[in-house]
Formats: C-alpha cells, sequence, structure tokens
C-alpha cells in the first residue's frame, strides 16, 4: 500500500543522512578554526573549545537539518524526474498526493525535532556557551593569560604581561588597559597580584607602577606613582542581544520588548518553515527528462535564499518596531504556505490534464 511512499522515503533519507553529515563536519570545522584562533591570541581557554564548538552545532541544527531536507527531497525527486519515474507514478493512477505523503513522513518527525531544539536547545546551548566564554574571557585568570601577548576581552580591557606565574597568580612587568565611553586608564606594575579572576568582580593588588588617567569629555587628566594599589576592574557583563538568546519562552512571551517578541516568534516559527520547505521542494524538484539529476539546484538555491533573507529581515523589522508583531515574524512562513498550496494545486491540475 505504501511501495511509493516507501521508496521516495528511501531515495531521501539517505541523502539527508549525508548531506546534514556534510554540513556538520563543515560547520565544526569552521567553528573549530574561529575559537581556536582567539585560544591561540589568549582571549580563550584551549580546554573550552571543544565544548563551544558542540553548542555552535547544536545550535546550528536548527537551520541545518531543513536545508539537509530540502536539498534532499530536491535532489532525489530531482533524479526519480530525470528517470522518468515520477512520469511512471502517474501513468499507473497514483496521485501527487502520495509523493507528498511521502515527504511528510520525513519532514513532521524532522519538523518537531526543529521545533524543539529552536525552543529549548538553542537557548541552553547558547547560555553555556555564553558561560564558557564569561569564565574564560577573564584575563585576569592566570590560567588563559599567555606572556608577551595582548590578552583581551569583549570590553576592550587588555592586560600585556612579560612573565606569567600560574602557581601563584602573579604577573611581572605587566601593563592592564581599560576604557569605557568617559575616560581610559593605563596601568603599569613591576608585579601584579590576581586577587579575584572573577568576571563579576575583577580585582588586582598592584605594586610599584603608574598609573594614568584620561579624561575624554574634559581635561582631568591625571598620573599617579604608587607602590600598592588594589585595583576593582570593571566586570564582564553579557549584552541585551547575548541574553536574549539564551532567555527562556516564557520570559520572552511576558516582555513587552519587541526584540524579545522577535526572538520569540524565530523561534516558534522554525518547526513550520522546516516542513514548508521540505514540501516547497517537490514542486521546485521537476525536471525534464535527462536534464540531470542537479538541475534543481539552482531554483532550489534561489528560493531558499529568499526564505533565509526574508526570515532575519522580518526579525529585524519585529525587532525594531517597524512591523508589527501581527505577523510579525510568521509573515514568510505564511507566505510559504500560500506558495505550497498555489503549487500542489498546479500539481494536482497537471494530473488531471495528464489523465485525459
Amino acid at each position: 500500500m505504501f511501495l511509493i511512499e516507501r521508496y521516495i522515503v528511501s531515495q531521501t533519507h539517505r541523502l539527508v543522512l549525508t548531506l546534514v553529515g556534510f554540513l556538520i563536519f563543515i560547520f565544526a570545522s569552521y567553528c573549530a578554526q574561529r575559537y581556536l584562533t582567539e585560544a591561540a591570541n589568549g582571549t580563550l581557554a584551549l580546554e573550552v573549545v571543544v565544548d563551544v564548538v558542540f553548542y555552535k552545532v547544536l545550535i546550528a541544527l536548527e537551520m541545518l537539518l531543513p536545508v539537509g531536507l530540502y536539498v534532499s527531497v530536491g535532489v532525489a525527486l530531482g533524479q526519480m524526474y530525470n528517470d522518468s519515474e515520477i512520469t511512471a507514478i502517474y501513468a499507473a493512477g497514483s496521485s501527487p498526493a502520495r509523493i507528498y505523503r511521502a515527504v511528510l513522513m520525513l519532514a513532521i518527525p524532522l519538523a518537531i525535532l526543529v521545533a524543539l531544539l529552536s525552543m529549548y536547545g538553542r537557548p541552553w546551548a547558547y547560555g553555556q556557551i555564553y558561560k564558557l566564554e564569561q569564565q574564560s574571557q577573564s584575563e585576569l585568570d592566570v590560567n588563559h593569560l599567555m606572556p608577551r601577548k595582548f590578552n583581551t576581552n569583549d570590553d576592550g580591557r587588555m592586560v600585556l604581561s612579560n612573565q606569567i606565574n600560574t602557581d601563584s597568580s602573579v604577573l611581572t612587568d605587566a601593563l592592564i588597559y581599560t576604557s569605557s565611553d568617559t575616560r581610559t586608564s593605563l596601568y603599569r606594575a613591576r608585579t601584579v597580584h590576581v586577587v579575584n579572576p572573577s568576571p563579576t568582580h575583577p580585582s588586582v593588588q598592584l605594586q610599584a607602577g603608574t598609573a594614568y588617567t584620561l579624561d575624554h569629555q574634559g581635561s582631568n587628566d591625571n598620573e599617579q606613582i604608587y607602590k600598592d594599589l588594589n585595583l576593582h576592574l570593571k566586570p564582564l557583563l553579557q549584552g541585551l542581544n547575548v541574553k536574549r538568546k539564551a532567555e527562556k519562552a516564557a520570559v520572552l512571551a511576558r516582555s513587552p520588548d519587541p526584540a524579545d517578541t522577535a526572538e520569540l516568534q524565530w523561534r516558534e516559527s522554525r518547526g513550520l518553515t522546516a516542513m514548508l520547505m521540505a514540501l516547497l521542494a517537490i514542486p521546485l524538484s521537476r525536471t525534464k527528462p535527462r536534464q540531470g539529476r542537479f538541475a534543481t539546484l539552482l531554483p532550489l538555491t534561489i528560493v531558499f535564499t529568499l526564505i533565509f533573507y526574508g526570515g532575519n529581515v522580518c526579525r529585524t523589522l519585529v525587532a525594531n518596531g517597524a512591523l508589527p508583531a501581527t505577523p510579525g515574524v510568521w509573515l514568510v512562513p505564511i507566505l510559504m504556505l500560500i506558495a505550497v498550496l498555489l503549487l500542489m494545486a498546479r500539481d494536482f491540475s497537471l494530473l488531471r490534464k495528464f489523465s485525459r
């Protein structure tokens, strides 16, 4: 009874596994190269690179899985059109509904998985990444510092030291640079003892050095020569966008901020978008005999580009208040649903013409 559906599913799911595996490998390699560079520059601890890459891949799955299914459906059905198998299926009296049903057998479970990843896995992974980055990017943790290199963090703080003793948490011949909107401070010290390396309450004790302060708003610049100086530095804080991506859906739902609404709608729409992408690939896979199985890649690429950038533009417009929350980010899935219904109607009308 489901012979056709099983055949289409078998042709498609192998491509999905191969393509998604390849995309994961490429994405993980890119992330590893990026974070290994940061580790080499002293801005990220080497031991957290593997964990960060794992969380990044988990976040990316909400995009990689739909793309893998979307392209696999287009290529697999394109091959069947090229081999005239679809024509034989229609000639045998089968309906296009069987092709759509076969794709839905793969698309529905994948859409549920993508929805769960987007609603729960993605914010959890972002939260873990920010914790790791915040802990490892504290340039006051001597285990993460590199001698004779500029060790920086996202707040513009920099530490340079000629020698680092990890056992005693002491820096020798050190330079500490901090900057804010109102002033810039520069501290030179013969020795620096790290009292508290915590990103939230960083503090150091400087001995035998000079402090320089430059006032951005006036002429209150000064120079201070000291023997001992206790210095409490500005904590490393998360930005609003960082907190939003890691926030729970229930918190976003209660927030009146349009940016939180855009983030919530983006998460909620990922599952439906994944399923609609797979259904759109069915009519886009139609090719002429002997045209080649990869002839569908161009229209598939164009449509995916429109979906991807359309979704990002809508999310940005909702976050900025330029697009109302209704339909908001759901505008793209609504347009995709309309396109799917119109293309399905065309497929069924073509069947009626073929049967006459």
